[in-house]
């Protein structure tokens, strides 16, 4: 498929370890079907000769597609070892056209199918609980494996992609998304928590790949709220999948059928490869000018071969070296870097710690549990159109101002919560209130993170950059999870101050050193980041 870039490496191999890998998790589905009788409980039944030959097929098959779908080493050459490339950029003035649209909707459906993957847990919970005859502490590791995948998927990821090319890092993550379907058949608690990890980092290498892919295939022009949307779509698109999935499969087939959907929805993303084209700035950067021509000619017409020479350089100032997760932390990108991780990390304390014990801390300030409850599902909905606000200042006003603004107005409404804790206030007008205003600043945080992730580094650093950040929300989850473990979401006051006081710092450090993105080309963006960081260098020494 050369007008998408790049084509398979050997094609057999990879659809031989597509076919490989499916059957080895359709191996499983005899046991399964067994044990229809039994409301498909499957907890201490031993494993058949089916299923320990499908277990084999598929890391083999896993491998073997692996190998076949990844470029060949000669033509990355370039990107792995340095060498002069001839860069040239997509005619961002372009309009949007089909090819475009095409794209927008399958990344939609991949980004839907990602949350999906995380988001069934919640409704696994329960029946795999009961099943394996486990409690709530036990069952909590599954949740804590799988947030940790996503933690350690994100970086992977994101170093494969810039190493190897998006699209290649998207089907990796959807074949992996086919294998962990097994977590459906598994008669061990044990098997459930391996599968739950990996399902995870498959899940958060996903994520960051396909706002980076997004980031440098669309024009400028509709670049910043594109993104922004396909977060906001994609998101709610895959709760809303994993909601309907829940209540039409669970009664017929058990909580064991939320995970073998595993199957079906990676396969879904393979069959759409066809509309997944490769990034023409990374092709670029690889040296494989030709192909990244063909890109541009089949989704923005023929490019400019007439450019200037200067034109041609690449603006990173870093062309000649290779993807590096720890370059992030040094040179231009360094301030933008360490104040977006720590605005990850803050919103991952708050989402995953603040707002899950906040039923609780409720409950001990004497609300009804019901009460509560109400409270923040009607909070939830009145936030739901605050994700129309964010796509419009961000397309409309400034990237970096809009992403400072709702990280100020998260961190303004966590102090509320503490001045509610401190003083003891119960009013449920108040804490509706705060709340509400917490979820749309956070939602809007979030959805904005990622994307300006993906604007902000330059073609070698894009893909690792987008998943550290990604990673940093999930290792702030992991912290929330460990501080609810510990009690230190207990008190409402100090874990609201606790959480506020980084967000503030994140804030300062963005409105300092950030870039705003909006409406401007990506080369163009690298040329600001670095001038700024030389003028910061000038006045460091003067």
């Amino acid at each position: 498929m050369k007008s998408n870039g790049l084509s398979f490496h050997h094609p057999v191999a990879f659809w031989l370890g597509c076919a490989a890998l499916t059957s080895g998790v359709l191996a499983h589905l005899p046991m399964f079907i067994h044990a229809s009788h039994m409301g498909y409980r499957m907890a201490g039944m031993p494993m058949d000769a089916a299923m320990l030959l499908g277990m084999a097929m598929i890391p083999a098959g896993l491998l073997l597609a692996a190998y076949g779908l990844m470029p060949r080493f000669n033509q990355m050459r370039h990107a792995l070892h340095g060498g002069n490339h001839l860069h040239f950029h997509i005619a961002d003035g372009a309009s949007l056209n089909s090819e475009h649209w095409k794209l927008v909707t399958v990344l939609v459906l991949a980004l839907a199918v990602d949350v999906l993957k995380p988001a069934t847990l919640g409704f696994v919970m329960p029946g795999l609980t009961k099943e394996y005859g486990i409690g709530k502490q036990a069952a909590g590791w599954l949740a804590l494996l799988a947030l940790t995948g996503t933690t350690v998927g994100s970086i992977v990821w994101g170093r494969l992609a810039d190493s190897f090319g998006r699209r290649a890092a998207i089907l990796l993550a959807a074949l992996m998304f086919i294998g962990t379907a097994i977590c459906g058949a598994m008669p061990s608690f044990e098997w459930n928590l391996v599968m739950c990890f990996l399902m995870g980092a498959s899940a958060g290498g996903l994520l960051p790949i396909a706002f980076t892919l997004m980031a440098e295939m669309i024009p400028a022009a509709h670049r910043g709220w594109l993104l922004v949307a396909l977060g906001g779509i994609g998101t709610s698109a895959g709760y809303l999948l994993a909601a309907g999935s829940a209540a039409l499969l669970e009664p017929l087939f058990s909580w064991r059928a939320l995970w073998l959907l595993g199957l079906p929805t990676g396969a879904l993303i393979i069959f759409l490869d066809r509309f997944i084209p490769e990034s023409p700035r990374f092709l670029s950067n690889a040296g494989l000018d030709s192909e990244a021509r063909a890109v541009l000619a089949k989704f923005s017409g023929v490019p400019d071969h007439d450019a200037k020479e200067d034109s041609r350089a690449s603006a990173t100032g870093v062309k000649h070296e290779t993807a590096d997760v720890f370059r992030l932390m040094r040179g231009a990108h360094a301030n933008i870097t360490c104040g977006l991780m720590v605005c990850g990390v803050s919103w991952g304390l708050a989402n995953f710690g603040f707002l899950l014990w906040l039923p609780t801390n409720l409950g001990s300030m004497g609300m009804d549990a019901g009460a509560a409850s109400a409270l923040l599902a009607q909070s939830a909905i009145l936030a739901l159109p605050g994700i129309l606000l964010v796509i419009w200042l961000y397309h409309s006003w400034s990237s970096i101002k809009t992403l400072v603004l709702f990280i100020v107005l998260t961190t303004i409404t966590l102090l509320v919560f503490f001045i509610l804790g401190l003083r003891g206030i119960h009013s449920a007008t108040a804490i509706m209130i705060a709340t509400t205003l917490l979820l749309i600043s956070a939602s809007g945080v979030i959805a904005m993170l990622i994307p300006y992730a993906a604007e902000i580094y330059p073609v070698q650093l894009r893909a690792t950059g987008s998943g550290v950040i990604a990673a940093s929300s999930k290792f702030g989850g992991i912290l929330g999870a460990a501080c609810g473990v510990l009690g230190l979401f207990g008190n409402l006051a100090l874990s609201a101050l606790l959480i506020a006081i980084p967000m503030a710092i994140s804030a300062a450090m963005l409105i300092r050193s950030g870039i705003d993105t909006r409406g401007r080309r990506l080369e163009e963006i690298q040329e600001d980041v670095l001038s700024k960081d030389k003028s910061a260098v000038r006045s460091g020494r003067r």
